[in-house]
């Protein structure tokens, strides 16, 4: 589970995710940039999560819930 194709799988979908929230979090009015941080690191902490659930669902050796 932990070798390398899964660890970049992993890392470009929590980044990837970390770039969406963040630029969704600006868009709307009222969060500052600290916020809008905060939660676009939230966002990529649920990623991750999902990523490390899905090798129970799918391929083990991807982070897709996909098969």
């Amino acid at each position: 589970m932990f070798n390398l194709s899964f660890l970049k799988d992993v890392f470009e979908r929590a980044f990837s995710t970390f770039c969406q929230g963040f630029v969704g979090a600006m868009a709307v009015p009222g969060p500052s940039l600290f916020d809008s941080v905060k939660i676009a690191g939230v966002a990529a902490l649920i990623s991750v999560g999902k990523a490390f659930a899905a090798t129970r669902v799918g391929d083990s050796q991807s982070g897709s819930l996909a098969g």
